[in-house]
């Protein structure tokens, strides 16, 4: 190690040598086709479970408006971070972004909350997955496992293909979104010929006195029904955290995007209509396996199991996804020295195989403490999913702020791509994000996810204030941020 110091922006950095960075290497493994099934195998478990629970929270109507608002968010947001990622092509995404506009502090805020979505995501995702594994082999095998084993063995299944080299993970991730997405258009085309979809069943909630069936709940409803019309897009921001992997990331990145959202829109707007209309009304809301619930209502127990063995695909395909970003999330800020350096060993497969490990504990820890706080089922995975979506909202409206700051800080910054929507978008994307947040704040349901990440936050930033700041790294991101120039 160097004993060359830099302190900047009340921080200390070391140069590290080398061999430090050696043994801190990624393999450029994706072209398009390979970013496009990352974002979309991110998001796609949105589309087999998790969004439902905005019917229960808004009525149906709230969650459509949602959706609705949610599109032109991540429209402009995805434009905005296209030309981002494009003008620093670091696996750092939204924290490479923040630390450039607005220093280490930005930085790390940024980096956390991203860290706390893809955590909380991915613990989601082994939840739900679970529910879906143990419905199938109790039907069709007879076989049932406690909960918190199928999590474990679902977690060291994802590690160990994680592990395996980004170039597994780009090909598995192409694979299982071509199945899931061809589950979900069987779906369809079994729910518009079967005659059981009931489109006007979607708006008979009881209203609240004075509202009506489209909006049982009020306007307030669809602030409510934004963190679960959320998790049909959540996850696909991470494409930035594959630049150090991808062939082209410049190009790539922003037309994989943009290909991604297109996708998830409307397999958004299948699962909502078709996947909401034929459920029973008592199960719309609070289904934890939707979609292998409609299949059951058309073919019955037994047929649905069989047919949910590919419907977890969707699952297990975003358990990949976003298991990826939390990895390269936790490698980028530990190379820079913000979280343990340790995390950011990458080994022989180029994977950052510890920071994988790291964040399945740490989630692993987080659903057996929520399952038993959280009471009944649906209540521990419905505190998860905010969880996840508060930090996502945090680091979305964190990045927003970013690009505005860089757009007037560094007009004169390379950037190979712009977003078409300029800084309309990013101003537009950052204050949808920001009424989601205040949509956490107002509804009751949200409180225990907000104290857990107000608790992390309060000891990660006394950790970085007395100890942390002053043994960073001037790694790839943190060089760029100071001194300019991309290594």
């Amino acid at each position: 190690m160097s004993d060359d110091k830099l302190k900047v922006s009340g921080v200390t950095y070391t140069q590290e040598s080398s061999e430090y960075y050696e043994k801190r290497q990624l393999k450029r493994s994706a072209g398009v086709f390979g970013l496009w099934g990352l974002a979309v195998a991110a998001v796609i478990s949105g589309d087999f479970s998790g969004w439902n629970a905005g019917i229960a929270q808004g009525g149906f109507g709230g969650l459509l408006i949602a959706f609705g608002i949610l599109v032109v968010m991540y429209y402009g947001m995805m434009f905005a971070i296209g030309e981002m990622a494009a003008a620093m092509p670091h696996s750092g995404g939204a924290y490479s972004f923040a630390r450039k506009a607005m220093g280490p502090w930005g930085g790390f805020i940024t980096g956390m909350a991203e860290t706390i979505e893809y955590v909380a995501t991915t613990a989601v995702i082994v939840y739900f997955s679970a529910g879906y594994v143990d419905g199938v082999t109790s039907e069709l095998l007879n076989f049932h496992m406690d909960a918190w084993i199928w999590w474990i063995v679902l977690y060291i299944a994802f590690i160990a293909l994680n592990s395996a080299g980004s170039h597994v993970s780009f090909r598995f991730a192409i694979i299982v979104s071509i199945i899931s997405l061809a589950i979900l258009l069987l779906f369809a085309a079994m729910a518009l010929t079967s005659g059981k979809v009931d489109y006007a069943s979607l708006f008979n909630q009881t209203p609240d006195p004075g509202q009506t069936g489209f909006l049982p709940h009020g306007a307030i409803g669809i602030l409510y029904a934004i963190p679960f019309g959320v998790w049909l897009f959540l996850g696909i921001e991470e494409l930035p955290l594959a630049a150090e992997e991808a062939h082209d990331p410049a190009k790539d990145i922003p037309r994989a995007g943009f290909v991604a959202r297109t996708t998830l829109i409307i397999t958004g707007l299948l699962v909502m209509f078709l996947n909401g209309g034929i459920l029973p009304e008592d199960k719309r809301g609070s289904s934890g396996e939707p979609l292998l619930d409609g299949f059951r209502v058309m073919v019955g127990d037994t047929w649905a199991a069989v047919l949910g063995i590919f419907a977890l695909l969707g699952l297990l395909a975003s358990l990949q996804g976003i298991m990826f970003a939390y990895g390269r999330n936790m490698y980028s800020l530990s190379r820079a020295g913000y979280y343990p350096k340790i995390l950011s060993i990458t080994g022989k497969t180029k994977t950052p195989w510890l920071a994988l490990v790291v964040g399945a504990v740490i989630g692993f820890v987080a659903l057996v403490v929520v399952d038993r706080l959280g009471g009944a089922s649906s209540t521990a995975g419905v505190i998860v999913i905010n969880i996840a979506v508060w930090g996502a909202m945090l680091a979305y409206l964190m990045q927003m702020a970013s690009y505005v700051l860089l757009r007037r800080k560094f007009p004169n910054m390379v950037r190979p791509y712009k977003s078409p929507w300029g800084l309309f978008g990013a101003v537009t994307a950052g204050i949808i994000s920001a009424l989601a947040f205040i949509g956490f704040l107002l509804n009751p349901l949200f409180t225990p996810a907000i104290y857990a990440i107000i608790a992390v936050y309060v000891v990660m930033l006394i950790i970085f204030a007395v100890w942390g700041r002053h043994r960073l790294v001037l790694s790839p991101e943190e060089n760029y941020a100071v001194n300019g120039v991309h290594e």
